[in-house]
């Protein structure tokens, strides 16, 4: 494997891991507020298994994607599921927020579903993060050369590599780094909303790989792979991210919410001693 392509693995790989952090952080503090109602010792019951859905929903899905990678459909249907997710995600940070509001209020009033029943719904939020996850990586890894190690399914063995490697990093994230993600997402807020925008971003690159596919023919096979678009992706993207960072305002991190959501990312960093 010559320099070049190992640059080019890498750097897909630091952007992997980096969309990997946020959205870990995202997806570990929704997981502890489903279960905040529940006893302590109920709470770590069902972090825990919580924790071992998303150990097997997130390679389950990676497996499955692996065979499926080819079929331009299922291309299709993960562009416009990464899309949905961006856009669903600005719809209700920017649009309904307020009614967010009135929905934590009534959730406040209200007393939490039982033991498995917050177990059945933890676990349906595990299938959604894995889904969200792998499709990302997919579409990211898609159109990265072609290295001489044997396909694993449909999918070239370095490209499965890589979003396998984003995913145990995901894991990782959300087991030990959650926590340190949620305090920077508190302080750097605008970080979240542009993880979600690289996610359409990356749901657009999807698409164009799609109708780049040889049974579509809508764009030219080989344009996923021209310099001229990889370097408006790449170029995009960064510039979403350091958007993302250098325009979000500071925010404090003495607020009451923000202490109480790190406890409970605290209490689901603890899952695992359970």
């Amino acid at each position: 494997m010559d320099v070049g392509l190992l640059l080019e693995y890498g750097w897909v790989l630091i952007v992997l891991i980096g969309l990997e952090g946020v959205l870990a952080a995202d997806n570990a503090l929704v997981m502890a507020i489903m279960v905040k109602h529940l006893d302590p010792q109920k709470r770590k019951k069902a972090l825990f298994y919580g924790l071992g859905g998303a150990f097997v929903f997130r390679f389950g899905s990676l497996f499955i994607i692996s065979f499926l990678v080819d079929i331009w459909q299922v291309q299709a249907i993960g562009a416009i599921y990464l899309l949905f997710l961006s856009l669903n995600h600005i719809a209700k940070k920017f649009l309904l927020s307020d009614r967010k509001e009135k929905d934590k209020e009534n959730q406040k009033s209200e007393e939490g579903p039982g033991f498995w029943t917050t177990v059945l719904k933890v676990e349906l939020a595990d299938i959604a993060f894995a889904v969200d996850s792998i499709l990302a990586a997919v579409a990211l890894a898609l159109t990265l050369p072609h290295t001489t190690l044997p396909k694993i399914g449909g999918m070239d063995g370095g490209q499965f590599l890589v979003i396998l490697t984003g995913g145990i990093v995901g894991l990782i994230i959300m087991r030990f780094a959650a926590n340190y993600f949620v305090k920077l997402l508190h302080r750097k807020p605008g970080l979240e909303t542009a993880a979600f925008v690289i996610v359409g971003w990356v749901g657009v690159k999807l698409a164009i790989y799609t109708l780049a596919h040889p049974n579509l023919g809508i764009l030219a096979e080989d344009f996923p792979k021209e310099p001229a678009w990889k370097i408006t992706f790449w170029g995009v993207l960064v510039a979403i991210a350091l958007g993302g960072w250098f325009l979000s305002s500071e925010r404090e991190e003495d607020d009451r919410e923000d202490e109480n959501e790190d406890t409970l990312v605290e209490e689901n960093e603890e899952a695992n001693d359970f």
